[in-house]
C-alpha cells in the first residue's frame, strides 16, 4: 500500500496550487496565430514562435479559415490573453503584428529575414535543447532601446509586457532561468534583431584535471572537421561572461559564491524586424507613427474630421434601425390585438360558444374508451359516430355492424363422400361438364388438315396466309402427315430460274391461244 498524505503535505499542496493560480493570472499570455494563406515555411515560423512564448501561450491553437479577429478577441478575455502575435503574408513581404488587448496599441512589423529552429540547430556543432527548458518563461534582454523617440519607447514597452517581469524584491530561483530572448535595435538601419538562446552555467577557476572529473561525461577526443559554429560557441570565456553565483545552480561545480561562466547556445528562431507603423486600438484607430509616410498637422486634422463624420453616420443608422424595429413590433402587436377582438365579436353573432366556455362531456359510462389508431376511417367513426362513405376512404375496410360478430366468416370443411348443400359437382367428378348437353373441355377431337386453321376455330393461326414462295405456308391435303410447313429441299438458284422461265413461257403461249 502507498503512503497516505499527511496533513502538512495536503496544506503545502493547497498553498502551492493557490500561489500558482495567483501567479498565472498576473503574468501575460500571448496568442500566436496566422491570418490568410501563409505557406509552409511561415506556418513553421508561427509554431517556432509559440515555442518561444511557452509556457504562457496556446501551443496547439487551431485556426480555421472562417475565424475572424473578433473570435479571438471574444475568447481572449476569459482565458486571460493579453497580447496577440499575428503573422500574415503578401506577394511581396511577410508581416507580423503585435497587439495589446483589449484597447491596443498595435505595432506593424515587416519580417525582412527569418530562420527556423531546424535551420539554426542544423548549423550547430552541439545544441542544447530539451523539454525542461520550456517549462519556464525565457529571460528578456533589450539592447539599444534607450534612444530618444516615442516609437522606440513604445516598442520597448510592448516587448517588455509580453514576457513576465522579474521581481527583484523576492528571492529568485536561478534554476528556473534556462532560456534567453535577446532584442537588439540598430539605430542606423532601424531594424530589430530577434534571437533565442539556451543558457548554460559552467564553473571556472579550476584546474584542467578537476574540470574533467567534474564533467558529466568524458570528452570525445575525435576531432571534428567541417562543422559550423554559432556566434556564441565561438566565444571564449572571459570577463564578459564570468560572474559570481549568489546561489547553487544546476550542474556539477556550480556552487554559491563561486566563479562561473554563463554560456549561450542559439536554438532559434531568428528574425530581423523592421517597424512600419503604430496604430491605436486593434488596428482601427489613429495612426500614431509611420516610418514611410509623414503627414502635416492639417492633414491629420482632416483625417480626424472624416473619422468623426463616419462615426456619427454609423450612430445615426443604428438609431434609425432601432426605431424601425420598435415600430414593426408595435404594429404587429396591434394587428394581433385587432384580430383577437374580431374573433370574439364574430362568435356571439353566429351563435357559437367560445372554446373557453365549452365543457368537455367526457366519455359515457357504457362506452369503452376508444383505442388510439392511425386509421383514418376508425378516427372518422369515433369522431362522427357514423360509418364513412365508401368513396371517402377507399383503402379502409368497412366495419361490421354492431349485431354481427367481429370474427370473420370461416368456411366449413366437408366430410368425405358428401357434396355441398347446393349439389354442385365436384371438380374431379366425371359428370362435370355434361350438364345441359354441353361437352367437356377434353372431349373435343383434334382437327386435321386445313380445319386446324379456320377462322371459326378462334381466329387466324400462325402460317394461315401462305403466299407464293412463302416459307411458312399452310399445309395442303397432299402434304397431310408431313411436318409443319412442308417445305421441299432447295435445288439451287439456276434450277429455280429455269422453272420460273418455263412457267412464264407457258403462260404467254396460253394467252396467245386465247387471243
Amino acid at each position: 500500500m502507498g503512503k497516505t498524505k499527511t496533513k502538512n503535505q495536503k496544506k503545502g499542496r493547497e498553498a502551492a496550487r493557490r500561489v500558482a493560480e495567483e501567479t498565472f493570472s498576473t503574468v501575460p499570455h500571448t496568442f500566436v496565430f496566422q491570418r490568410g494563406q501563409i505557406g509552409r515555411n511561415v506556418g513553421q515560423l508561427v509554431l517556432d514562435m509559440r515555442r518561444v512564448m511557452e509556457p504562457f501561450t496556446a501551443r496547439s491553437l487551431k485556426v480555421r479559415k472562417k475565424n475572424v479577429l473578433k473570435d479571438f478577441v471574444a475568447v481572449a478575455g476569459p482565458l486571460g490573453i493579453t497580447h496577440f502575435s499575428i503573422f500574415t503574408k503578401t506577394e511581396n513581404s511577410i508581416n507580423m503584428r503585435l497587439a495589446r488587448l483589449p484597447k491596443g496599441p498595435t505595432l506593424y512589423f515587416h519580417v525582412a529575414k527569418y530562420a527556423l529552429i531546424k535551420d539554426v540547430i542544423s548549423s550547430l556543432k552541439r545544441h542544447r535543447m530539451h523539454e525542461q527548458q520550456f517549462s519556464h518563461h525565457p529571460l528578456l534582454v533589450l539592447n539599444n532601446f534607450g534612444i530618444e523617440g516615442m516609437h522606440i519607447k513604445l516598442m520597448a514597452t510592448m516587448f517588455q509586457n509580453m514576457f513576465p517581469s522579474i521581481n527583484v524584491h523576492k528571492v529568485l530561483n536561478l534554476n528556473s532561468i534556462k532560456r534567453c530572448v535577446l532584442l537588439n535595435y540598430d539605430p542606423v538601419s532601424q531594424e530589430v534583431e530577434f534571437r533565442h538562446y539556451s543558457l548554460k552555467v559552467v564553473p571556472v577557476g579550476m584546474s584542467r584535471g578537476v574540470k574533467k572529473l567534474m564533467q558529466e561525461k568524458f570528452p570525445n577526443m575525435i576531432f571534428h572537421k567541417g562543422v559550423n559554429l554559432s556566434e556564441s560557441e565561438a566565444e571564449q570565456d572571459g570577463d564578459h561572461n564570468i560572474t559570481e553565483l549568489p546561489q547553487v545552480y544546476s550542474g556539477r561545480g556550480n556552487m554559491a559564491s563561486q566563479q562561473s561562466a554563463v554560456r549561450l547556445t542559439e536554438i532559434g528562431p531568428r528574425m530581423t524586424l523592421q517597424l512600419v507603423k503604430i496604430v491605436e486600438g486593434m488596428g482601427e484607430g489613429k495612426v500614431l507613427y509611420h516610418s514611410f509616410v509623414s503627414k502635416t498637422e492639417e492633414e491629420l486634422q482632416e483625417i480626424l474630421k472624416r473619422k468623426e463624420a463616419r462615426l456619427k453616420e454609423k450612430e445615426e443608422r443604428k438609431r434609425k434601425q432601432e426605431q424601425n424595429i420598435a415600430l414593426k413590433k408595435e404594429k404587429r402587436d396591434q394587428n394581433k390585438k385587432r384580430s383577437l377582438e374580431g374573433i370574439k365579436r364574430k362568435r356571439p353573432q353566429e351563435g357559437q360558444v367560445s372554446d373557453d366556455e365549452v365543457e368537455d362531456p367526457g366519455i359515457p359510462e357504457d362506452q369503452a374508451p376508444a383505442e388510439e389508431s392511425e386509421d383514418e376511417a376508425e378516427y372518422y367513426r369515433q369522431a362522427v359516430g357514423e360509418e364513412p362513405d365508401q368513396d371517402m376512404f377507399p383503402s379502409a375496410k368497412r366495419k361490421r355492424g354492431p349485431g354481427k360478430s367481429p370474427i370473420p366468416f370461416k368456411k366449413r370443411k366437408l366430410s368425405p363422400g358428401k357434396g355441398p348443400p347446393h349439389n354442385k359437382k365436384s371438380f374431379k367428378s366425371p359428370d362435370r361438364g355434361s350438364k345441359d348437353g354441353r361437352k367437356r373441355f377434353g372431349d373435343r377431337k383434334p382437327l386435321e388438315g386445313r380445319n386446324r386453321f379456320r377462322k371459326s376455330d378462334g381466329g387466324k393461326k400462325f402460317g394461315q396466309k401462305g403466299g407464293k414462295g412463302s416459307r411458312f405456308a399452310g399445309q395442303k391435303k397432299r402434304d397431310a402427315g408431313k411436318k409443319f410447313g412442308g417445305q421441299k429441299s432447295f435445288k439451287g438458284r439456276a434450277v429455280m430460274k429455269r422453272q420460273k422461265g418455263a412457267g412464264g413461257k407457258k403462260d404467254l403461249k396460253h394467252k396467245k391461244e386465247k387471243n
